[in-house]
């Protein structure tokens, strides 16, 4: 089995990517990662380092053109700043009504989409990606609930010939629990990257460092890649 993750570099692609390397063997994993004019580009770096220390291939694929009318915060072209407080705060201000700024326009839509062509290109059955419960919770990233999950497997599964299947193993996990299945796995957790700003150091505030900080905490250690810087 030749398997393809979609791979930021963050807990969730980067605990997938273990995953995948434990079921396929890391000859026959692929970790694609994407530059979408985001403004956390150094993911990507990250990304590579840790793909480095798997012993993985990985390939980087261009989609910023794609992404040029969104109005996300997430965007370098957005006017807009990554708003630096929990995700239940912000989905409180906007009533749950419509996504969160740093939300992508059908972002993992189009991200499978392209993955699933090039993982059928090179070979791969298996398409991974780390979409998680946190992230779906009360609308914030609609891309990531499980209506969302089951309605791309089957899309891709048919429009590849039943061939590309799509895995999403953490889709009804918080970041917790993803975290806890990491740590026994000895996930390289301080070589990863979540925030949402472009700076070097993890500004702590933003809801993806918010997050990132309660699901180590909720598992009793210290987030690995902060030793050091605070």
């Amino acid at each position: 089995m030749k398997a393809t993750v979609l791979f930021s570099g963050g807990i969730d692609s980067t605990t997938v990517l273990a995953l995948a390397i434990e079921k396929a063997g890391r000859e026959n994993v692929t970790a694609l990662s994407v530059r979408y004019g985001q403004k956390h580009e150094a993911e990507l770096s990250t990304a590579a380092a840790i793909a480095a220390h798997y012993g993985v291939e990985q390939l980087v694929t261009d989609l910023t053109t794609v992404f040029q009318y969104s109005p996300s915060s997430l965007l370098k072209h957005s006017t807009e700043d990554i708003p630096k407080e929990s995700y239940a705060a912000q989905l409180e201000k906007i009533n749950g009504e419509t996504p969160v700024s740093t939300y992508v326009p059908f972002r993992n839509g189009i991200f499978l989409s392209v993955a699933a062509g090039i993982a059928l290109s090179r070979g791969s059955s298996v398409l991974y990606y780390g979409a998680h419960a946190d992230d779906a919770a009360g609308f914030a990233y609609p891309d990531c609930s499980p209506a969302f999950n089951e309605a791309a497997a089957k899309a891709v599964w048919e429009g590849t010939g039943r061939q590309i299947r799509i895995e999403a193993p953490f889709i009804q996990m918080n970041k917790a629990a993803i975290i806890k299945i990491g740590l026994n796995l000895k996930v390289p957790y301080e070589l990863t990257r979540s925030c949402y700003e472009s700076g070097d150091i993890p500004c702590g505030r933003c809801g993806t460092c918010r997050d990132r900080a309660a699901a180590f905490a909720a598992n009793h250690v210290q987030d690995p890649a902060l030793k050091g810087i605070r």
